[in-house]
């Protein structure tokens, strides 16, 4: 077998087609202006699922816009990752579902797995590892989230923070050459702070009743039910400031790299205010920063590739430049690695 690296070839991503602004959330929390949500989250506009929309319908979606760059035909992938916390179903497992939609081979692999913010670090890294052991040669990752259908529409901690999108990568084997193209990782976990976001109610520790589908004021101006995502704002914000600087340290210590040498960080995009403090504690003022969340919100385990598709177009990314890609959030979990982008990657 001739040894192969992995690869991203291509990135494709769908957003919602509704969207809710900020003149709508100003009119619902009366200490919420559209100026103080611009200038705090960085956010004017999030996508919104409709009601009838799922994580897999947008998953579809996501990986047809990357069919339809022709960087690959559905027949070719034989391995399909799905990475998402809003499941159609228990079970059967969503990548299943995805599967059998997009026409891929009876002979492809598929698996979901449920992790977050970081969930597109993981990822890459499972693909890394599916195809450098040769258990595949193409495949496709796929993120997705619609944690809005998780959201109290007066839940002023949370509605104005987060968006619902998807995301398809496709990863596939190389020749191996002197760069590797994805890698080195670094991980981390801390299940301490799991109650820190949270949907309580639903699954089998606390099932669904008529007590937890009340929805009740929390005291501090928020009303949501247990069955409805519960989020410790000033507690995500200390894990990311206290975790996140080490990550980056670590990452280029294992990597041999300085700051310098990396051209561009793209950091999960979890809200303006949280990534100009990041920006400022991993020293990276004078360097190329992603920071764009005006039309996209915190997208979860999407934001990153979004992130990474709107850096290429922006010109930011450049083919074959280090990137450093750092995710962090719900779990608490967090990850990072380096990437280089070919300059025949398709978007």
């Amino acid at each position: 077998m001739i040894p192969v690296q992995a690869e991203i070839r291509s990135i494709a991503y769908y957003l919602p087609e509704n969207y809710l602004g900020n003149a709508e959330l100003a009119q619902c929390f009366s200490n919420w202006t559209e100026e103080k949500i611009v200038s705090k989250l960085g956010i004017e506009r999030r996508p919104i699922a409709s009601l009838e929309e799922t994580a897999v319908d947008m998953a579809v979606k996501a990986a047809e816009n990357l069919f339809e760059t022709g960087c690959c035909e559905p027949e070719e992938i034989d391995f399909l990752l799905f990475c998402t916390q809003s499941p159609d179903y228990f079970l059967p497992t969503s990548a299943c579902l995805i599967h059998e939609r997009l026409g891929l081979p009876k002979s492809c692999g598929a698996l979901d797995f449920n992790l977050g913010c970081s969930g597109y670090i993981y990822g890459l890294s499972l693909a890394k590892g599916i195809i450098e052991t040769g258990a595949a040669r193409k495949v496709l990752f796929i993120t997705s989230e619609t944690y809005s259908k998780y959201i109290n529409r007066e839940d002023r901690a949370s509605r104005p923070l987060f968006g619902d999108g998807a995301s398809a990568t496709l990863i596939s084997g190389i020749p191996v050459d002197t760069e590797t193209r994805i890698g080195p990782f670094v991980f981390g976990t801390d299940g301490s702070g799991a109650d820190l976001l949270i949907v309580p109610a639903g699954g089998h520790r606390i099932p669904k009743t008529a007590e937890t589908a009340l929805e009740l004021p929390d005291g501090k101006g928020n009303i949501r039910s247990k069955e409805q995502l519960k989020m410790h704002g000033p507690g995500i914000f200390s894990f990311a400031i206290d975790r996140v600087p080490p990550l980056v340290e670590e990452l280029l210590d294992k990597s041999g790299k300085k700051r310098e040498e990396i051209g561009c960080y793209i950091f999960h995009q979890a809200n303006k205010y949280m990534l100009d403090r990041l920006q400022e504690l991993c020293h990276l003022d004078e360097l190329n920063y992603f920071n764009n969340m005006l039309q996209r919100g915190n997208t979860v385990s999407s934001s990153i590739p979004i992130a990474i598709v709107d850096a290429w177009r922006s010109g930011m990314l450049q083919p074959n430049q280090l990137t450093m890609l750092i995710g962090f959030g719900v779990g608490l979990s967090w990850g990072g690695t380096l990437i280089q982008l070919p300059a025949d990657f398709v978007v």
